[in-house]
């Protein structure tokens, strides 16, 4: 039997502002870092041509780093990906997660009850679930065309860590900058990933412009542990 969710409220741990396209954390404030609370890495991908779909990539727990283990899912952790379509860096709409006796159950996208570093679970909203999948990718498409997945993955970030600070603090023996080709630290390490590919008509319609007067979301992600 699948245990039930309920409006808990939720006390955010963690937050990462991002803008849309890509961008990448891996540090984060002590109370977090190796927890299961841990936001490794935030993507969101714009619609590509033919499409109006945004993807958003959540990579949680970065310190998984043998390649044959992974973290879990913590019943306790809800993930919110937030949504700021007017400038003013608050969340409008929330597009939830959070999981129940493996099965990732996603809510939204929705106005949230409240802003900031508290939230409640939006279970008047649901958006789909799927069933957190360890070795194949096992996805699910709603009947509003929303692709969702949750599971372990080859964490996707590429950095030279030992080169960088190579960089920033250069020895005499090693002052040369960047490797070309690097060496990819973070190879073999996983993490775990949710994944929502969505409509932009769901997102709502954008009123904030970037410097080309362009329309566009301002979105982030953030971590919030039941109290």
């Amino acid at each position: 039997m699948k245990k039930s969710i309920k409006k808990g409220v939720f006390f955010g741990s963690l937050a990462v502002a991002m803008a849309i396209v890509v961008a990448a954390d891996h540090i984060d404030a002590p109370n977090s870092m190796g927890t299961t609370a841990d936001i490794a890495d935030f993507y969101a991908f714009e619609p590509t041509e033919g499409s109006d779909n945004t993807v958003f990539i959540v990579d949680l727990q970065s310190n998984v780093v043998d390649g044959l283990a992974y973290g879990s899912f913590d019943e306790d952790v809800l993930t919110e990906i937030n949504i700021d379509l007017d400038g003013d860096l608050v969340e409008d709409q929330v597009i939830q997660a959070i999981p129940r006796d493996g099965i990732m159950y996603f809510f939204g996208p929705v106005a949230p009850t409240t802003t900031g570093i508290s939230s409640e679970v939006a279970v008047d909203m649901p958006l789909g679930m799927v069933e957190i999948s360890a070795e194949t990718a096992i996805t699910e498409t709603t009947a509003d065309g929303v692709k969702l997945f949750a599971g372990p993955r080859q964490d996707a970030f590429f950095f030279d860590f030992t080169q960088y600070n190579q960089v920033v603090m250069p020895s005499p023996e090693n002052n040369s900058g960047f490797n070309n080709p690097g060496t990819d630290t973070f190879d073999g390490a996983n993490t775990m990933a949710l994944v929502v590919e969505i409509p932009n008509t769901m997102l709502g319609t954008p009123t904030a412009t970037n410097v080309l007067g362009l329309e566009v979301y301002k979105t982030w992600v953030t971590t919030n542990r039941k109290q």
